[in-house]
């Protein structure tokens, strides 16, 4: 499982990084969110686009809005962000997510940076 978790994020940072030399930083979230989701689909994996994530609360499922960005292959959570810098609230979002999908690992891309392996961040839930 770690090998296929460990492609399948470099399959995630390719792409990205393939999205973010095209269209550069300064565009909005939406626009990468887009873009990224056909390249990982070009690429043969599956993808859910603005995945709704209930919680569940006292063995109730409640729908409060939660939407993951991108979930791939039902493993790794994607996170994406075009903001000035990341703040410790971004993390701690992608964290939450993993913990109430129980996927092992995240990726928090900001696509407003110069370079973008500047703006990927690898989270680990460790449940």
């Amino acid at each position: 499982m770690a090998m296929d978790l460990n492609g399948i994020t470099n399959q995630i940072i390719g792409a990205a990084i393939k999205v973010h030399k095209v269209l550069g930083p300064g565009l909005l979230e939406s626009a990468y969110e887009t873009c990224l989701n056909y390249e990982l689909k070009e690429a043969g994996l599956a993808v859910e686009r603005q995945k709704s994530q209930p919680i569940i609360y006292e063995g109730i499922t409640i729908d409060c809005g939660y939407r993951m960005d991108l979930l791939v292959e039902n493993l790794v959570v994607l996170e994406l962000k075009a903001v000035e810098r990341i703040l410790p609230i971004h993390k701690a979002q992608l964290l939450s997510y993993l913990r109430l999908s129980s996927c092992k690992i995240g990726l928090l891309i900001n696509f407003n940076t110069k370079y973008l392996k500047d703006g990927i961040s690898r989270i680990a839930n460790n449940f």
